[in-house]
């Protein structure tokens, strides 16, 4: 058996993976894992993934579960291009830096955004305070003036003059809060122009086909009244 990957692309993560993999050519059976039908949390899943969590990555008997640990062993079982992680020291050491800092910034950030707006009362049927929202949406803003000023400052892409992992991390992140309909790059012209740059880096159709699912998110039915008692427990976890 090939490389597998076990994907939902309403998740962040799971289309910088997807795009990565279809962006450099690598051959994967795709897995579907539905996360709004709850199959995360089947037994034959968690045969795959203890977590019951995606993406992951299956080839042969060797399992990953976390997706920069994904991303950087793509990179380095495939000859990708260099500017994905570059072998020059500090170039790659950006890289690591943002990839270290985005989980419980960015990342937590645009996740909350997209439940506290969207998730939680289309799909879940939970009412969220317009003080709780406020407060996440504020939480957001602060953390995209970070993203820019300290990550992209003047460079065409955050590590650099070419797209990175770190570039394509990113976006996969901001795409949640858009999804959910929040105008994350009005009033903030130097990241729309980068947008625009990481868009074309990958190919406007990937970039489309990818996040055709989290652009759709405001249309999710709500969910089976015995499936949102397994789910909700573990989503106010997740967006805490």
């Amino acid at each position: 058996m090939g490389l597998e990957l076990y994907l939902d692309l309403l998740s962040q993560p799971c289309r910088a993976i997807y795009i990565f993999a279809k962006k450099n050519g690598i051959p994967f059976e795709l897995r579907t894992v539905d996360l709004r039908k709850g199959q995360h949390l089947s037994g034959a899943f968690a045969q795959v993934n203890p977590l019951q969590k995606v993406p992951v990555l299956k080839d042969g008997d060797f399992i990953l579960t976390e997706s920069v640990a994904i991303l950087l062993y793509l990179t380095r079982k495939y000859k990708v291009p260099d500017h994905w992680y570059p072998q020059d020291l500090q170039a790659c050491a950006q890289v690591d830096e943002y990839l270290a800092w985005q989980h419980m910034t960015l990342r937590r950030n645009c996740l909350r955004a997209l439940w506290h707006k969207v998730m939680l009362p289309v799909f879940m049927g939970e009412l969220v305070s317009p003080e709780t929202l406020g407060t996440t949406l504020a939480e957001l803003d602060v953390t995209l003036q970070v993203l820019e000023d300290k990550f992209l400052q003047s460079k065409a892409f955050l590590a650099g003059p070419h797209i990175s992992l770190a570039d394509l991390v990113a976006i996969t992140e901001l795409m949640h809060p858009v999804g959910a309909g929040c105008q994350v790059f009005e009033g903030r012209p130097k990241l729309a122009a980068w947008r625009q740059r990481v868009e074309v880096a990958i190919g406007e159709v990937l970039f489309q086909e990818a996040h055709e699912v989290i652009l759709k998110a405001k249309d999710s039915q709500p969910v089976d009244p015995t499936l949102k008692q397994k789910l909700l427990p573990k989503v106010l976890a997740m967006i805490q």
